[in-house]
């Protein structure tokens, strides 16, 4: 049979603002909040301890027989402190944490208050009531910018706004703790003001019921309101923590409500919130298909829409941003089988912001670029420093892919100025020292993705050089055939952003072995084009040099300033990296290798 809380999750998805909630003490049981007969046996105990007698085993008895009455929680309040001021003071050390109890993390919302309030600002909660004096629930509320209608008293009903027009009504059916009429002797659980009751037929008669930490054997009055009511328009779900008493089995089999076993209150919480908004990403109701963004984007294009453009990027940016920060996603094992799971799981949300950024670089001018720079500027620089360092690594990956969308459809539509933008301008820290930033083409490579040995983990790249590379050039061709339809066209211009990129870098490297007297170490802009490098025919490297010989301080790199805009640099610079690529000596291998009988 499916779990009952799969079911419940369905139901609070799918209709979203139709369930209550009702709260017992149980919710707040992990916080270390006493209920109000728990307040009484504590305040009972200290009057005894200050006449010198001893109230053990039974404080209530003892408060009969001293006093001659039932203990009532307001009337011992009042006789304790006349003046309401002076009653709240002595209630607050029981709801309120002192310096110890903040670092144990006592008296402060639970996990299941937290993950109430998100369901709450989810829209998918809007009526809570609850049987507790504290204030957790609602502090919690506001802690994520929920600002609650709180019924307390009868008077507060009849001031309210009405539920169906508020964010969150919370019904505090017993009273407030700084509240000297708080309900809790029997003989005040047995009635409700009329006002209350009528409240509550209107929630029972028209929401459905989420019941959790309540027993169902003290509160008299509420267990008679759920009575009351004969329609059943919603199910009912009722959360037992071992055995259910007979009064919580009668209302039970009344509501012919689903019975859901949970180990405590901020499990069941946490894994309903987790359930429903995994539902919400799963079936959100994305207004872009990878087609229609590709044809926003030109039309935003074509009618200078800056704005619009600007706002549909940030939007899917903001998107990957949230799944790339997921804090259960980075503390695991980092095995092959994982990696790959995770790299398809960001290409899949990575999937229409890069084609929009394949469309924008290669239609686009230069009053785009900043739309495509703080795009990558802000998935670069992720919040979340801990983790595994391998799958803090990968986090890198989408904005990987979206570089090599934008710079190889700005070389396609030769769009210098947008590709020298991708590569300097969006800045990137380091992970475990995010006051040091550098260019982005100095912290963003395959190399630096995921390094050689576990991307060769990958789908068959075993024997690649180059693994990563070599995965997105297949991941990427797809998405390019509208704009290079010819593979070997794509190849040769998938292959020369590497290259170029790869320049760039042996540029900024050998000028600071220069400045320092170190040699280059560690060179690490090597892709899939290093195979080739000692082939005769490998075309891109042919064309670079006809190109440089032929065109000289106009070559386009040269133009928008790279290698100090001097032809003599730039050869300098290639030969270093010629000299990289020789000692590599991959194609001469391989090419031995085939030949082989």
């Amino acid at each position: 049979m499916i779990d009952p809380i799969i079911s419940l999750a369905f139901s609070t998805y799918s209709n979203p603002g139709v369930y209550a909630l009702l709260l017992g003490s149980g919710v707040s049981r992990s916080a270390g909040i006493p209920t109000g007969w728990e307040i009484v046996l504590d305040l009972i105990k200290k009057v005894a301890s200050l006449q010198g007698e001893d109230c053990k085993p039974d404080p209530e008895k003892w408060y009969v027989e001293k006093f001659g009455k039932e203990p009532d929680y307001s009337k011992l309040l009042e006789d304790l402190a006349k003046p309401p001021t002076e009653r709240s003071y002595l209630l607050r050390p029981y709801f309120e944490p002192n310096e110890e109890e903040k670092e144990q993390g006592l008296k402060t919302p639970t996990e299941a208050h937290k993950a109430i309030a998100k369901l709450v600002a989810g829209g998918y909660v809007r009526v809570i009531i609850t049987t507790n004096f504290d204030r957790l629930l609602e502090k919690a509320l506001e802690e994520i910018g929920v600002s609650p209608t709180v019924i307390s008293t009868p008077d507060a009903v009849e001031g309210a706004v009405p539920i169906t027009h508020t964010k969150c009504t919370v019904i505090k059916i017993n009273g407030d703790y700084l509240d000297g009429r708080i309900k809790n002797t029997q003989k005040e659980l047995e009635h409700y003001d009329d006002r209350i009751n009528n409240l509550l037929d209107r929630v029972f008669d028209g929401f459905g019921l989420i019941i959790c930490g309540w027993s169902a054997e003290w509160d008299i009055a509420l267990r008679t309101a759920i009575e009351r009511c004969k329609n059943h328009r919603f199910s009912t779900y009722w959360t037992v923590h071992g055995k259910s008493g007979e009064m919580a089995k009668s209302l039970i089999t009344l509501r012919r409500a689903e019975i859901i076993p949970i180990r405590d209150a901020d499990a069941f919480f946490g894994e309903l919130a987790e359930k429903v908004f995994a539902l919400e990403d799963i079936d959100r109701s994305h207004p872009l298909s990878a087609k229609v963004a590709i044809a926003m984007v030109k039309k935003y294009l074509m009618d200078n829409r800056h704005i619009s453009l600007h706002d549909l990027v940030r939007q899917e940016t903001e998107e990957i941003f949230k799944g790339i920060n997921n804090p259960d996603l980075l503390n695991k094992e980092a095995t092959s089988q994982r990696l790959y799971k995770r790299m398809q799981q960001y290409e899949a949300s990575t999937e229409i912001l890069r084609d929009i950024f394949i469309t924008g670089c290669y239609w686009g001018d230069q009053i785009h670029e900043d739309i495509w720079v703080k795009s990558l500027n802000r998935l670069v620089n992720p919040g979340i420093r801990q983790g595994n360092t391998v799958l803090l690594k990968l986090r890198l990956y989408p904005a990987l892919i979206l570089l090599y969308s934008g710079g190889i459809a700005a070389f396609a539509s030769e769009k210098y100025h947008t590709f020298a933008s991708l590569l300097t301008h969006p800045k990137i820290c380091e992970i475990y020292s995010p006051e040091k930033s550098k260019s982005l083409f100095l912290g963003l490579h395959p190399l630096i993705v995921m390094d050689k040995k576990k991307a060769q983990g990958l789908h068959n790249m075993k024997k690649s050089e180059t693994p990563l590379s070599d995965y997105l050039s297949q991941a990427l061709r797809d998405p390019f055939r509208e704009y290079l339809p010819d593979d070997r066209e794509y190849e040769d211009f998938f292959d020369r952003f590497e290259y170029l990129m790869a320049l760039v870098y042996m540029d900024l490297k050998e000028r600071e072995s220069r400045e320092t007297g170190r040699p280059i170490s560690g060179f690490t802009h090597i892709g899939r084009f290093a195979r080739q490098f000692g082939n005769p025919d490998f075309y891109i490297i042919k064309q670079i040099e006809k190109e440089i010989k032929d065109q000289g301080s106009e070559w386009p790199l040269l133009k928008i300033g790279f290698f100090g805009a001097s032809v003599e640099r730039l050869q300098e610079v290639k030969s270093k990296l010629d000299e990289e690529l020789e000692k590599l000596n991959w194609w001469a291998s391989s090419h031995f290798d085939e030949k082989q009988p």
